[in-house]
């Protein structure tokens, strides 16, 4: 009696919990930890603590990036930081440095300048001193560009407009619509090329591009006032009546609000301005926080399925607020080892605890939910073979 076995079942594959709508995270999370991290690059020039800075927004934009258009923003901010490093080491060796040193590297042809530029040369001597700190200037820079490209990569930027006060919803509306329109002209202007090329018309000079803007134009005209007529439809520009006494305490508390946080976070980022920059910065975010919550009155919209914050977006913000908080502690205890010297030239030192401090960024890689993998096909089952069947 001759028996064949069924058709092997496919193994299925052992996943992480993945990311849903339900779970994922604010994006105001991810943003207030990145600015977390690059307050923390801001108050030192340590190579070794930039570059750990710049390791851990890295890890945790592998670990938790997703497939979305705007998460393939982290490598373009990378290849930013490194030309801003390059631009700021040519500016460094061309335009000259107050730095004195002692180490000469090389020297260039200097150009003469006329008496009114005192002070300002081209060319001359190119000192080993000059270089490293052009260099540790650069990298500083280069660290905040990528912590904010981590923020970009992470956060949903439509999620993020969607959390906007009611008091700004139409700045927000604005911003959608041109981002919306934005990949729709790209598309509409290759469509058009393509129609063309198979055509055999010419797709380039001044002729062709003439003819293609003009049916771009035409077409994003009519998807504009299709979009006003949607939104009218929906009620968008509804005001609520708000009395004239409170329409001027909002301008008052969100303008002053909002000069505060400038002022604030100059006080931050500058070297001396940790004392006022702090009171400032929050005292500025109270009064702006409350002149949107009053100018929030006039919009009488419902938002669809807000962004709850629970106890990871909490953690993953907490983290950054953390490693920031310990930087800026330790640029006034020990501001010898965040920023080293350079006259005389020494090799930089790792501070063991503002290290360990800066480690607590990866939590985020830790608590935030895994990002959800792309839906693979069905596995096909096996043909059952020859050598399967048994007597």
């Amino acid at each position: 009696m001759t028996r064949s076995t069924g058709p092997a079942r496919p193994h299925r594959a052992l996943r992480a919990p993945e990311a849903t709508r339900t779970n994922a995270l604010p994006a105001g999370a991810w943003w207030l930890w990145a600015l977390g991290l690059a307050t923390a690059a801001s108050r030192t020039t340590n190579p070794l603590l930039l570059g750990l800075l710049v390791g851990v927004a890295g890890y945790v934009v592998a670990a938790r990036r997703t497939d979305a258009p705007w998460a393939r923003s982290y490598g373009a901010f990378v290849k930013l930081g490194l030309f801003v490093v390059g631009v700021r080491l040519v500016f460094s060796v061309v335009l000259g440095s107050p730095v004195p040193g002692t180490h000469l590297l090389l020297t260039l042809p200097e150009l003469p300048l006329p008496g009114w530029a005192q002070g300002i040369r081209i060319g001359g001597r190119v000192t080993a001193e000059q270089v490293v700190f052009a260099v540790y200037d650069g990298a500083k820079l280069a660290t905040l560009l990528i912590c904010v490209g981590a923020a970009n990569s992470l956060a949903d930027p439509a999620r993020l407009l969607k959390s906007l006060p009611g008091a700004l919803y139409e700045a927000g509306v604005a911003v959608v619509v041109a981002m919306t329109f934005a990949p729709h002209l790209v598309a509409d202007v290759l469509r058009l090329r393509t129609a063309r090329r198979l055509r055999g018309r010419p797709t380039g000079g001044i002729g062709a591009v003439l003819r293609i803007g003009l049916p771009v134009i035409e077409g994003a005209l009519e998807r504009s006032v299709a979009v006003a007529a949607s939104m009218d439809a929906r009620g968008y520009g509804r005001t609520a009546p708000v009395p004239p006494a409170v329409r001027h305490t909002t301008a008052v508390l969100t303008l002053g609000g909002l000069l505060g946080v400038c002022v604030g976070t100059y006080g931050l980022l500058a070297a001396r301005g940790a004392l006022y920059g702090l009171p400032l910065l929050l005292a500025g975010l109270a009064a702006a926080l409350a002149g949107l919550r009053l100018g929030g009155r006039r919009s009488v919209r419902t938002r669809y399925r807000p962004d709850r914050w629970g106890a990871r977006a909490w953690l993953v913000a907490g983290s950054g607020v953390a490693v920031a908080a310990a930087m800026i502690r330790a640029a006034g205890v020990d501001p010898g080892a965040l920023h080293p010297g350079v006259v005389p030239l020494t090799a930089p030192v790792l501070p063991l605890w503002p290290a360990a401090a800066v480690l607590v960024g990866l939590l985020p890689a830790a608590v935030a939910p895994v990002p959800a993998a792309p839906s693979l096909p069905p596995s096909t089952p096996a043909p059952t073979s020859a050598s399967e069947e048994t007597t």
